[in-house]
């Protein structure tokens, strides 16, 4: 019973083969269409995903009403809005499938709970934790100290599945620059 999401578990943690399976028995799958949302903005944030096969992208809007992407969740990874699950304050972000998308999905509240009943689960919250920690930081700082060429090397280095698959238009918002921008980009990298 999903077997990549066990895989991906038992890469982050150790749990015993019973514990396994109560924490799969939690799991339930959903197929997405391309521009489906699945959290909106003030919504309350109760499902952790994990994306079988396609793209969840998180973003939030920003004061002048554009879009910013912080997160590009593609298969074998998991996505969330952790700031809501967490403090249970209504979402100041969307999630919405970037492609068509088929994920398995477990609610927060089997999630946390899952923390006192299956050794080993908190183990695999910290690490999702730090990772999530982690892509943020990461993603912020190149914000902060690179300009749009290096981020967009940066991107083709790192992550060249985000320019492989996605539009322009995604791309360019993920970078935080227009997609004239990333188009002029291109061409002069390209030269």
């Amino acid at each position: 019973m999903y077997p990549l999401l066990a895989d991906k578990i038992a890469r982050m943690t150790s749990i015993d083969a019973d514990g396994m399976k109560t924490v799969l028995s939690y799991f339930r799958h959903l197929q997405v269409k391309k521009d489906e949302i699945l959290l909106n903005e003030g919504e309350k944030s109760s499902r952790i995903y994990f994306v079988l096969k396609g793209c969840l992208r998180i973003y939030f809007l920003q004061a002048d009403g554009t879009e910013a992407t912080r997160y590009l969740a593609f298969e074998n990874n998991f996505a969330s809005n952790l700031v809501g699950l967490i403090t249970q304050d209504p979402s100041e972000e969307f999630i919405q499938a970037a492609e068509s998308t088929e994920l398995l999905y477990i609610h927060a509240t089997d999630f946390f709970g899952l923390l006192n009943t299956v050794p080993g689960w908190e183990k695999f919250y910290r690490y999702y934790l730090e990772h999530a920690y982690v892509n943020n930081t990461r993603h912020l700082m190149s914000f902060l100290t690179m300009d749009a060429t290096e981020r967009y090397r940066q991107l083709l280095k790192e992550n060249p599945i985000i320019v492989q698959r996605l539009s322009n238009k995604m791309v360019a918002n993920y970078l935080g620059i227009s997609q004239e921008s990333l188009s002029r980009l291109k061409g002069r990298l390209n030269d």
